[in-house]
Parts: structure tokens; C-alpha cells; sequence
């Protein structure tokens, strides 16, 4: 895959920003990243180029560091719950109606170099002339840093061991009845659990995938197969990512449908969780002066 060229991050700013405004001006990682790969039609070579040898993709890292930009060029915004909004700034650029979208996208490409010599002059603390330009080149992205780290310790653990922390994750979900199979031969699946919604509740299959790149429709359409007059919902989970065409086969009309969690989300769901990933909140402690000046 060293052949496959990936856009640099300052390439993906107008796409992320663009992927956030057609998806109603908010959205979830996972969605913009969906979308901006649509909007700039990436192949599936070029969705299965991994950041250093994995587990996150190449396209995954730099939109990470596009969004991170895009927030300190003050067009992004993100939410503690990992949502990411557009600002004020970033709804007006794009609601202007007198700019086409190659202005729009030249716009943006203005503001990132304005804000540039900044950026660099915040990392320069923390990074030799070497680093900072491959920082140029490749973007930053503390969020993406420790995903990779998750992820990376994923893929050391054993097969049974990520399905039982698979069956743990379920269960912290509001399934019930979780069990794995921890059979050869099951034709794929690797555990049930008993999801509940409300007063109905309903049989979930569940495979588990540790890849270091993309899961393909096949895959999807085996998992499919193997459920075949057992049950009718399934959820597949990676350490990788999933291709388009693995994405529209688990939506395809007529077929049980099949949920899709990659590696991305499943590191938001274990950190949400408390799953192997902890928090650290600072505290911001101010002393009211007119309070005391007031007794």
C-alpha cells in the first residue's frame, strides 16, 4: 500500500468542514469521516492505507489532526461527548451565499495559513525541527494519538480475550444474557447477547474482527450467512475499519441488517465505558474576590 497516495491533512480542512455542514451542522467522528471519504470519493486502497503500520487508517489520522485545526481556526467545535459543531464563524463562511465552493474552499485555505505560524510556534516546545515538519506535512492529533495507543493493545490480545472484553462491553450496553460461544466451527459467530428496548427485547449475534485494515463486504455477507435461521440482527466489531462497500452490504435492502462497529468506535464506546481507558478532568478552581469583599 506505500504506493497509494493519502491527501495531506490541509487538504481534507474544506472536506471535514463540509462534511459537518451537510450532516446538519453537527456530527460524530465516525459521520464525518464517513462522509468526507464520499465527498472526496477515496478508493478502497486508499481507506486501507494504515498511520504507521496500523491500527488506525491513514485517512482516519489526518482528519483527526483536519479537525483539530479546524477548531483552533475557530470554524469546528467539539463537545465533551465527542461531537463536533459548527461555529458561528464556520455557518457563516459556509450559509455566504456570493462564494462558490472552490472560494469557500480557498477561504479556508487562507485562514489555515494565517493561523500557521501559531500553530507551529505551539508545538515548537515539544517537537525537534524534524518532527515539526513532518507535523507540517501530516497534521497533529492528540485524539487520534490515543486511539492508536488503544488500539495497538487490542490488537496484542488474544482472540478469546477480545471477545470476552467484547461480551463486557456488551453488557455495560443494557445487553443481557451475554455469552461467547468459544467454539470452532460456529459458523462465524462468536457470541449472543439479549438486547432490551423498553418492553421488547431481542436475540443480537455478534463477531468479533481484530484486523489492521479494512473488513470488506465479504466479510459482512459471511457473518450474514452464518446467522442464516438463527436470528435476524447482527453486530460486527473491528479493531479495523470497514470499506463503502462493506458498509452498504450491512444496510442492503431485503438482507438482515448488520451493525458496524470499527475501530474508532469502539475506542469512544470503551472510553465512555470506563473500559480499560481513563479520564483525567482538570480542575479550574477561581477565587471570587467580591465575595469576600461583600461579608
Amino acid at each position: 500500500m506505500t504506493n497509494v497516495e493519502v491527501p495531506p491533512y490541509n487538504e481534507l480542512l474544506w472536506p471535514s468542514l463540509k462534511a459537518v455542514a451537510e450532516l446538519g451542522g453537527s456530527a460524530s467522528i465516525g459521520e464525518i469521516v464517513e462522509t468526507a471519504v464520499k465527498l472526496q470519493h477515496f478508493s478502497d486502497a486508499q481507506q486501507a492505507v494504515l498511520h504507521n503500520d496500523g491500527p488506525v487508517t491513514e485517512i482516519s489520522y489526518r482528519l483527526a489532526w483536519a479537525r483539530s485545526y479546524l477548531k483552533g481556526m475557530g470554524l469546528l467545535t467539539n463537545s465533551a461527548r465527542g461531537i463536533w459543531s459548527l461555529t458561528e464563524a464556520g455557518s457563516a463562511l459556509l450559509a455566504d451565499t456570493s462564494l462558490t465552493d472552490d472560494q469557500r474552499r480557498q477561504r479556508v485555505r487562507e485562514i489555515w495559513k494565517a493561523h500557521l505560524p501559531e500553530f507551529r510556534a505551539s508545538r515548537k516546545s515539544k517537537a525537534s525541527p524534524e518532527e515539526m515538519a513532518k507535523v507540517d506535512a501530516d497534521g497533529p492529533g492528540d485524539e487520534a494519538n490515543w486511539k492508536e495507543q488503544l488500539l495497538g493493545q487490542l490488537m496484542g490480545m488474544q482472540p478469546d480475550a477480545f471477545e470476552r472484553l467484547a461480551q463486557r462491553l456488551l453488557r455495560e450496553a443494557d445487553f443481557d444474557s451475554v455469552s461467547v460461544t468459544g467454539r470452532s466451527g460456529d459458523g462465524g459467530i462468536d457470541g449472543l447477547g439479549v438486547y432490551r428496548l423498553g418492553l421488547v427485547s431481542f436475540p443480537v449475534f455478534f463477531q468479533c474482527k481484530r484486523y489492521q485494515g479494512s473488513v470488506g463486504a465479504a466479510a459482512v455477507r459471511d457473518f450474514r450467512g452464518a446467522m442464516a435461521g438463527r436470528g435476524d440482527k447482527g453486530l460486527l466489531i473491528t479493531t479495523g475499519t470497514f470499506t463503502a462497500e462493506a458498509k452498504k452490504e450491512a444496510t442492503r435492502d431485503g438482507a438482515p441488517p448488520v451493525d458496524l462497529i470499527d475501530g474508532d468506535r469502539l475506542s469512544d464506546l470503551l472510553k465512555k465505558h470506563e473500559l480499560g481507558v481513563q479520564t483525567r478532568m482538570v480542575e479550574d478552581v477561581t477565587v471570587d474576590g467580591a465575595f469576600f469583599s461583600d461579608i
